[in-house]
């Protein structure tokens, strides 16, 4: 009998002595809740306690769900808690409450639902003077920490709900400061750091309890640290959010809107985020952050309605004024996020930007240009000083900066003219960073925008037919197609890499039947075919062209461009219109003189001449996409297909038909004259596009 004393003593002290202070919480917890207790501890149940589904990083092995409900007391509410019991968050009049103490909002009537917790005794002076006389030492040791630990450490410090929330605000803030790999490994710390679980196991008991600028950082600094969605800590902080929605101020609703855009779609979530968006149709006109304004534009994001965007945009419009340069920044990405092109907000912030450009960090520079293609904002000023600044400090940016500047213009159809420059004679010094990838880079940017150095025209090129060389073993038919069409474009053949290419093309290995791309890989491999004979040095110019009229037709956009020919010329059969040459090119109007370009000659009295003295013009009515952005330099295509037409014994006229169609009639017969006969000049309103390489 004594000996089983002993044993049943010995294990009561193993018991206490490993899991003493889990159960003393897990004692005072079920006392509140009026539940009792009749579960026992083990060694691995302390940590995660939290968890309701099988998270196993960094900790495993561990039924969370399972210890969680024998701990927790079950919901007895509705699954979606969107409405505040005493405010409506529909209603057009509701006011935002004042921020009550903690000790205010304990005194009132909890509301029975899933989310009831314990009352505190409201004999709390001696708590109230504890509070008061930690509270100035505990926030000059937060502000101390240096890594998320050392704020974990004074979780035991912590006396007040607004401590607790402050630690954890603080872990968020210092660990989002670190790198990726420390946030890795911190990461592990801090879910494996004691004071972790109890400190959120606090946050679930007080979630009703707390202020709402302290409900809204505790769960944005949880879901920014990894805390999984579907916990009852994060779910739990999400309906409260749903109750005391009508109760944020302005600052809340931002915080809030900025985490609820990092959060996956729940039904929670959902209900969160449509009732912010009723909320925030209802204060917009209260706000006048620009930051808030921002973050919520950001936050809304592409799904918001248009009128909702609309009044975002006026909001922040009235106060344009007082918008700073970072905030100039965030704004291009909040418009990107939203989805949303207002012309009067861009033209603010570009003009902020380039007032203070010496401040752009690099990274930033090419989050703008990314904004500006994504938004399709053409502002040539601000690209333009972009360009400049990095031109003029060239030479404390390494090539690759360089490089990535140049590929995030030439999404924009920029052509950086000296910038280029620069980085040809870089590539041409120290070729060796040239990799695979920067080589695809250099030849699509420098093909698509029509760059060639003028001075060391033959050296770029021989540079870069070198270092594709290198990578002819090992580069895949895809790449090779596309650096051969790169260098096609630009007018220069790689004879070696162009043998490799035609061998893969003999055996078929070049377009598969399932390629998706299949198409467009077709029109490459026509089009370098077309350059090998028509770049290639023996080629000589025809004496005779065979042309055909594909339609009698003419588009709406050359409609104006045919009258005015008729009316200039005097008779439609002096120009063809709708012509198809060889090679599959095809020229909008095309117009036959004679030795002296004076006379215009009858098309059906020339036919049959092959005199080479006929001069025969090209009209190309094109649009402004075919041009790089703000100037009159033809992109590669364009470029390309104007090269191929003089060798084809044209001489080229490109029109920029958007302008051409501004004109009235008689200055468009006027244009037309001055360009076709070279005794007239051109009017003042130049629209013919010419290279300026």
């Amino acid at each position: 009998m004594r000996s089983w004393h002993f044993k049943a003593i010995h294990e009561t002290l193993v018991i206490m002595n490993n899991k003493i202070s889990y159960l003393l919480s897990t004692v005072r917890c079920m006392h509140r809740c009026n539940s009792v207790l009749a579960s026992k501890s083990s060694a691995s149940t302390r940590k995660r306690v939290l968890w309701i589904c099988r998270y196993r990083e960094p900790l495993e092995n561990v039924n969370f769900r399972q210890l969680l409900l024998n701990i927790f007391p079950p919901f007895r509410g509705p699954s979606l808690r969107f409405l505040s019991q005493k405010t409506d968050v529909f209603s057009t009049g509701a006011k935002i409450e004042p921020e009550k103490s903690t000790e205010a909002l304990i005194s009132e009537e909890t509301p029975q639902s899933s989310l009831e917790l314990e009352k505190l005794d409201d004999s709390g002076s001696p708590k109230e003077k504890h509070i008061a006389g930690h509270s100035e030492l505990f926030y000059s040791s937060l502000r101390k920490c240096t890594c998320p630990s050392d704020a974990l450490d004074l979780y035991s410090s912590a006396v007040s709900i607004k401590h607790f929330t402050n630690c954890l605000t603080m872990v968020w803030r210092l660990f989002k400061n670190l790198s990726e790999e420390q946030q890795r490994y911190e990461k592990q710390l801090i879910f494996e750091h004691p004071a972790f679980v109890e400190l959120c196991q606090r946050l679930l008991r007080d979630a009703r309890r707390m202020m709402r600028g302290d409900l809204v950082f505790s769960l944005h600094a949880l879901v920014n640290l990894g805390v999984p969605q579907n916990t009852l800590l994060v779910q739990t902080l999400v309906r409260v959010c749903q109750e005391k929605l009508n109760q944020f101020d302005n600052r809340c609703i931002s915080v809030l809107a900025t985490t609820l855009s990092g959060m996956d779609k729940d039904k929670n979530v959902s209900a969160l985020q449509a009732g912010l968006q009723l909320l925030v149709e209802q204060r917009i006109a209260s706000i006048r952050d620009i930051f808030i304004l921002h973050n919520l534009m950001k936050c809304m994001g592409r799904d918001a309605p248009v009128f909702l965007k609309k009044k975002l945009e006026m909001a922040v419009l009235k106060e344009i004024d007082h918008l700073t340069f970072p905030n100039a920044l965030r704004m291009f990405l909040a418009l990107v996020a939203m989805n949303y092109c207002s012309i009067p907000i861009l033209n603010a912030c570009s003009k902020k930007i380039q007032e203070h450009i010496h401040d752009v960090p690099f990274r930033q520079l090419i989050v703008i240009l990314d904004a500006c293609c994504s938004l399709q904002y053409r502002n040539v000023k601000l690209v333009s000083a972009l360009a400049d600044y990095v031109n003029s400090t060239a030479c404390i940016w390494d090539k690759r900066q360089i490089m990535l500047f140049l590929s995030a213009c030439e999404t924009l159809a920029f052509q950086p003219t000296e910038l280029m420059g620069i980085f040809a004679e870089k590539v041409t010094e120290d070729p060796e960073f040239l990799n695979l990838k920067n080589l695809m880079i250099v030849l699509r940017v420098y093909s698509r925008l029509n760059y060639v150095p003028r001075d060391q025209k033959h050296l770029f090129f021989e540079t870069l037919h070198s270092c594709l060389n290198k990578f002819l073993p090992q580069i895949s038919n895809t790449e090779l197609l596309k650096a051969v069409y790169s260098f096609c474009i630009l007018g220069y053949l790689p004879n070696h890499a162009l043998d490799t290419l035609m061998q893969k093309d003999s055996r078929n290995e070049l377009l598969l039947s399932d390629d998706l791309h299949k198409e467009q890989k077709e029109i490459m491999l026509r089009c370098v075919k077309v350059c090998m004979e028509l770049d290639s040095p023996s080629f000589t110019k025809p004496a005779f062209v065979l042309t055909k009229d594909s339609s009698s037709l003419v588009s709406l956009n050359l409609r104006k461009a045919r009258e005015a020919l008729i009316e200039l010329l005097g008779d439609e059969n002096m120009f063809q219109q709708n012509v198809q040459l060889p090679y599959k090119y095809h020229i909008d109007f095309e117009i036959k003189m004679d030795s002296d370009r004076k006379k215009v000659l009858p098309i059906p009295a020339t036919d049959d001449h092959t005199d080479s003295s006929v001069h025969r013009l090209a009209l190309l009515f094109v649009p402004p996409s075919a041009f790089c952005l703000g100037s009159t330099h033809p992109q590669g295509k364009l470029a390309m297909k104007k090269r191929h037409l003089n060798k084809l014994g044209y001489h080229v006229i490109l029109v920029l038909n958007k302008k051409f169609q501004e004109m009235t009639n008689e200055d468009a017969v006027e244009f037309l004259k001055g360009k076709i006969y070279p005794e007239n000049p051109s009017p003042p309103s130049e629209v013919t596009m010419q290279d300026n390489n």
